[in-house]
């Protein structure tokens, strides 16, 4: 059997015109290796971005037209500036060229110096008469660094039930969650999966990485019992019907051995919230209702056409009639005006569920917290979802963001998201990437953001090919973060980016030098530049989140145990033979055991230097986190009852319930808020962190 012939390199005009289009030719999936980017990849690529290189005759007239608009261009689309000093681009004008800048603050000023912070709008005029204009971002030099150091919780909501919840965690749990960790834990925070609307229609992608919109959350966290308007219902007799039909839920998640089922969850809570629809605002709440509809504007009302238009049409709006596919359409304006009741319901969600997260974050904020809830900022939008819809301009249609293949993965992986365009971003000021952070920034003490090498760059996967057949695309990272540092100080919130596997040189600097947090899992932290053991505490970094683990990974408890390996290998999931795969994780706890052990950390609640305890270990690995300079300390809220199931198992779709299992004991029992407030194991964990480590 002869091995498949290599993909066709691109030609050297091919690659030109790709690297003047932030285009990657080639890429790096180890320091010591390269490897060349398809001609195939390269073109469909450029194609997405407009650019025609489908024959030799048209990659030379697109390279020329490119070079000529370089070459006569004044300036780029948006420049940065930071700190008030004047930004980098300026210095290439012509001498005696004449500025304008109208600034955001409604001034119009002759020069760039000391220019407050936000986005402007720069005009620039040559002596012989030439102009361009251009957004100018101007952002704080960094984000401050954090006052102190905290520790806090990290927790899926949806898993975490309450007595009062509708099968699955909502805004309600999250608010007690918050009050209680900041009162009675000390925490300083509490930071959870993203909470952005999904896509609609049963069954639904239980992912939260894969939504509809980033932009507005999901109603279906609702605690429909906190809105006002649930006491004054016409209908009583059936709301109280709905809360016995969800009891039911929550009892069968809770003691029968149930998988929480969003899909159930939505339909009783969307059943209760049409009863909540028809009551009548007061006018304090209708004043703050509509305050709500100016201040989101546009965004909100294609948000909610798009959801009436999904209850219609269906979830997928490339399958909707041809005239609906363009959100500015007459015939669009035409159905929405025909279901503006819908779209005012969908609005009133956005609202009521903007409502009850700003009031988990007061929660926290009362209770003592510093920074409150972490949000998580997904990388991408399911492609026939709301923003994939609304903002279709700036997507590249024909494209998946993805990763190429590498040591672990060898056929590289296609996420399904959308890319946004580089060149539509710059063009608008980065104006979608602006509101989106806005948005999450009313109701956030901090920003966690996914894969946050996605400000520089993304592997583009086109449609139709494996992912080996992708290549990268750049971004403008000094403009994607300069709009980060600029909201995020706005909001007084932090940033913490997942910068976790393979990472460009010089990602992870230019983060810190702006402020931008990182994140340390404990179990890849090892000196890879020397003997590959594990780092010791002196040897992380301090501008980080510190975890023992994440909600992809294993539990504490099942990394210590082993029981991870069994797990994959029930599932068909291992790559090597069994055994091996036993003794290299038996290796890897034991070498954390021993440094643990070394450093005098393992003690407590097994007994002095008790090696078999589990919970002992567990607390002696948070203790070791507390010895690293780290700037903020997580505890996966499931390690703290010894929970042994990952929430989420990279690499399995229907062979293990992701993002569907409870917060559960040792024993695979489900663990209410309630239990978890008063289990002695959890407030021994956290009472380790309030002491320091000791």
């Amino acid at each position: 059997m002869t091995a498949p012939r290599p993909a066709d390199p691109p030609s050297e005009d091919l690659s030109r015109l790709a690297v003047l289009h932030g285009v990657a030719t080639s890429y790096s999936p180890s320091p010591d290796r390269s490897v060349t980017a398809s001609a195939t990849a390269v073109t469909l690529t450029l194609a997405a971005l407009g650019v025609d290189a489908s024959t030799p005759g048209a990659v030379r007239a697109a390279l020329a037209a490119r070079e000529r608009e370089l070459g006569e261009r004044l300036l780029p689309p948006t420049v940065v500036g930071w700190g008030g000093s004047p930004p980098a681009a300026l210095a290439a004008l012509p001498e005696g060229t004449r500025l304008r800048i109208d600034t955001e603050q409604g001034e119009s000023r002759a020069d760039a110096d000391g220019l407050p912070p936000g986005v402007h709008r720069l005009t620039a005029t040559t002596s012989d008469g030439r102009t361009a204009t251009a957004h100018l971002i101007v952002a704080p030099p960094r984000l401050p660094t954090p006052a102190g150091r905290s520790h806090g919780l990290l927790v899926q909501l949806y898993s975490l039930l309450s007595r009062r919840s509708w099968g699955m965690g909502d805004l309600g749990d999250l608010a007690e969650l918050a009050g209680w960790a900041g009162r009675s834990l000390g925490a300083g925070f509490v930071q959870v999966n993203p909470l952005h609307a999904a896509v609609p229609g049963a069954p639904t992608d239980p992912s939260p990485y894969r939504p509809s919109s980033r932009r507005f959350p999901d109603p279906v966290h609702l605690r429909v019992e906190d809105i006002p308007e649930a006491a004054y219902v016409d209908d009583p007799e059936r709301l109280r019907a709905l809360l016995g039909r969800a009891g039911r839920l929550r009892e069968a998640v809770l003691h029968k051995g149930a998988l929480i089922d969003r899909d159930a969850v939505w339909e009783l809570k969307r059943e209760a919230l049409e009863l909540l629809g028809e009551v009548p605002l007061g006018p304090g709440r209708r004043a703050a209702y509509c305050d709500f509809l100016a201040e989101q504007g546009q965004a909100l009302e294609d948000h909610a056409t798009w959801c009436a238009l999904a209850e219609v049409h269906g979830s997928d709006w490339h399958r909707w009639p041809t005239g609906l596919r363009d959100p500015r359409s007459a015939e669009t304006t035409q159905a929405r005006n025909g279901l503006m009741d819908r779209v005012d319901f969908w609005s009133r969600l956005a609202w009521l569920t903007d409502t009850q997260l700003a009031a988990a974050q007061r929660a926290g904020l009362e209770a003592g917290m510093s920074v409150g809830i972490v949000h998580d900022l997904a990388v991408g939008v399911h492609p026939g979802g709301a923003d994939a819809w609304a903002q279709q301009e700036h997507f590249a249609a024909g494209m998946s963001v993805g990763a190429p293949p590498d040591a672990f993965n060898a056929r590289g992986q296609d996420w399904g998201l959308p890319p946004w365009r580089p060149d539509r971003l710059a063009e608008s000021g980065y104006a979608p990437f602006r509101d989106l952070l806005r948005a999450l920034f009313r109701y956030a003490g901090a920003l966690r953001i996914d894969h946050v090498m996605g400000l520089f760059r993304l592997w583009w996967v086109p449609q139709g090919h494996p992912p080996t057949e992708g290549t990268y695309v750049r971004y403008d990272a000094e403009a994607m973060l300069a709009v980060l540092v600029l909201e995020a100080s706005r909001a007084g919130a932090l940033v913490i980016g997942e910068d976790l596997g393979t990472v460009e040189p010089g990602v992870r600097e230019a983060l810190r030098e702006r402020g931008v947090l990182g994140t340390s899992v404990l179990w890849f932290e090892r000196d890879w530049d020397g003997d590959g053991r594990p780092l010791p505490p002196d040897g992380w970094r301090a501008d980080c989140l510190a975890t023992a683990t994440t909600h992809d990974l294993p539990s504490t408890a099942a990394r210590l145990t082993g029981e991870h390996v069994e797990l994959r290998d029930s599932l068909g999931l291992l790559t090597r033979p069994l055994e091996e795969e036993r003794a290299e994780a038996a290796a890897d706890a034991g070498e954390w055991l021993s440094l643990l052990s070394r450093l005098g950390l393992l003690h407590g609640t097994g007994g002095g230097g008790d090696l078999s305890s589990e919970e002992a270990q567990i607390q002696a690995v948070h203790r070791f986190l507390l010895r690293t300079p780290a700037r903020m300390v997580g505890v996966w809220l499931p390690d703290g009852v010894g929970d042994r199931r990952p929430q989420n198992l990279p690499g399995t779709w229907d062979q293990y319930p992701n993002w569907r299992l409870p917060i559960a004991d040792a024993q695979g029992r489900p663990v209410t808020l309630e239990d978890l407030a008063a289990s002695p194991r959890l407030h021994a964990l956290m009472e380790v962190l309030r002491e320091g480590g000791t």
